[in-house]
Order: structure tokens, then C-alpha cells, then sequence
């Protein structure tokens, strides 16, 4: 067991001693400040509302929001909703919260793609290049089995995703905080749910949107891993796993009307759908999608493991 945990410290240290790595932190940081700026000098936020006026402030919102969607009708859908996000503060005599650094990291959740093609182009790499550069012979001649090398690779490029991951929700809360402030420790606001409007925990929001893009994040990134495992071309594996994200969920929209389409990968790997109650085919289940995804997480690690630990590398 120390072995391995040498290993994936070796691992990490390969991934996060390339200046290419630290290009990715710099990039997504950059992302993260330039949305805070954007939001807090031309975005329509609340900076909260008063304590004795709030009702009378939402009542004035709701007013110019009707008085929008008469002048302009394609801002009919949106005002409505939040007219009736008002309405649901005053017939509940709740005061609304203004925006603020959870809100901030609850909206960046949709930064979790830039961090699925990051963490795809380090598990692309991380085989592949052993290859490229000669360096897989040096490796696999020290005492230790190939498998417990493969997973230390795998379990590497996971510790960097989900560093990065954490990386986002913390630099976002930050650079939230900042421009924004805080509304408390655990703020709640009202939001559109499967069964209506809910007062809901910005927080609670934050750890399952971000959960949920976790596990297309996982899958991805296992995907990569095994193309790069199978082909030791790190090329492919970014391209076709790229490709793959980009164009699944199209891939998924043309085929839904047949019932097989309930079998391809993309159908399952966004759990949010059953929160919402909009499974991409008629029948799905949450229990039937996780096993789908269980059932491709295996295919991919069974593939990964069976070619590295039986590949001739004498001629490498």
C-alpha cells in the first residue's frame, strides 16, 4: 500500500510540475474573475433589500417587470418567473437575500465543462505520453505490478479533478465575496423545482449541481484514460473524448424517440434530468441510469487494465 501511495504521489507531481498544468489553473482563474467583473458591472443583480421597504421594493419590481413584458414579449417567459419568485416571497413573508458569493459559485457550476476538458486532456496524457517520450520502460521495470501503476495513474488524474473542481467552487467564492459579499453562512432563495417554487439552501444547491456534473466529469475522464491506456495516443484520446462531450447530448436528442437510445452513454450521465423529472426517454429511472453508468464505468477500467498489463513494450 505504500507503494501506491508513492506512486500517486509521483503521479501528481508529473502532472503538477508542468507549467502546461499551472495554464490551466491561470486560465480558469482569469474566467472566474472575468465573470465576477462582467456580473458586478453590467449584470441586472440584487444588492439585497431593505429590512423595512422589501415588500414594497419586490412590489415595484413586479411592476416593471410587467410593464417590460407588455413593451417587449420576448422577456414574457422569463419576467413571468420571476414575477411569480416575488409573489412566492410575499405570500410567504419571506425577505429575499441579494446576490452574493454562493449565488456567484451556484451560477459558475457550468465552469465543471471547462474543468471536464482539462482533466480529459491530463488523462489523455498521462499513458499516452509514457509511450511517446520512452519513459514506459523505466517505469515498468521497477518491482511493482503494471496494475497498481495504472491505477495510481487513474486515481491521479481523479485527485486532479477533483482538486480542480474545488479549485472553482473556492477561487468562485472568493472572487464572489469580493464583489459581492456574503448574505450569512447558509443563505436560502427561492428557486424552480420539479414540483413548483421551493425555498431552497443556496448551499445544498451548490454541492448537487456540482455533484451531478461530477459524474459526467468521472466518465469522461475515465473514457479518456482508457483510449489513452488502449492507444498511447494522447491525440485520439482528447479528440474523440472532446467530441464525445460536445456532441453527446445531440447524439442522445436524435436517437430519444427510438428505445435503445435509453442504452447510450450521454442518456445517463446527467442525474439532474430525474430532479427534474425529464428523463431523456420515456421510462428511464435514476436506478436504470446509474447502473447503465456502472456498467460503462467497468467496460472502461476492464479495457484500460486488460491492454496495459498485457502490452509488449520490448519494442517501445
Amino acid at each position: 500500500m505504500s507503494n501506491l501511495f508513492q506512486l500517486i504521489r509521483n503521479e501528481v507531481n508529473k502532472i503538477y510540475i508542468l507549467k502546461s498544468t499551472w495554464i490551466m489553473y491561470i486560465i480558469l482563474a482569469v474566467i472566474i474573475l472575468g465573470s465576477g467583473m462582467m456580473t458586478h458591472f453590467f449584470g441586472e443583480v440584487s444588492d439585497g433589500y431593505s429590512q423595512d421597504s422589501w415588500r414594497a421594493e419586490l412590489q415595484e419590481e413586479n411592476e416593471a417587470l410587467t410593464t417590460e413584458m407588455e413593451e417587449q414579449e420576448f422577456m414574457q417567459d422569463f419576467n413571468t418567473g420571476e414575477i411569480e419568485k416575488n409573489n412566492y416571497y410575499l405570500d410567504n413573508d419571506i425577505q429575499p437575500v441579494g446576490y452574493d458569493a454562493w449565488q456567484f459559485v451556484l451560477d459558475n457550476s457550468m465552469l465543471l465543462s471547462i474543468v471536464s476538458l482539462l482533466t480529459i486532456i491530463v488523462a489523455a496524457g498521462i499513458v499516452a505520453n509514457e509511450f511517446r517520450w520512452g519513459t514506459i520502460k523505466l517505469l515498468l521495470i521497477r518491482p511493482i505490478s503494471r496494475s497498481k501503476i495504472l491505477l495510481s495513474k487513474y486515481i491521479s488524474v481523479l485527485l486532479f479533478a477533483l482538486i480542480t473542481l474545488l479549485f472553482v467552487v473556492f477561487f468562485s467564492w472568493i472572487i464572489g465575496a469580493i464583489f459581492f459579499g456574503i448574505e450569512g453562512w447558509n443563505p436560502h432563495m427561492v428557486l424552480s423545482q420539479s414540483g413548483g417554487l421551493e425555498y431552497v439552501s443556496i448551499i445544498h444547491e451548490v454541492i448537487t449541481g456540482y455533484g451531478y456534473k461530477l459524474v459526467n466529469l468521472v466518465m469522461m475522464a475515465t473514457f479518456a484514460f482508457m483510449i489513452s491506456s488502449i492507444f498511447r495516443n494522447s491525440a485520439l484520446a482528447i479528440g474523440t473524448a472532446v467530441f464525445l462531450m460536445m456532441a453527446g447530448n445531440s447524439i442522445v436528442s436524435f436517437a430519444s424517440q427510438y428505445d435503445w437510445a435509453k442504452y447510450i452513454l450521454f442518456a445517463n450521465t446527467d442525474l439532474s434530468r430525474y430532479a427534474n423529472d425529464m428523463p431523456w426517454v420515456e421510462g428511464m429511472t435514476l436506478t436504470f441510469s446509474i447502473i447503465m453508468l456502472l456498467v460503462y464505468y467497468v467496460l472502461f477500467i476492464v479495457a484500460s487494465w486488460t491492454v496495459f498489463t498485457k502490452r509488449d513494450v520490448a519494442g517501445q
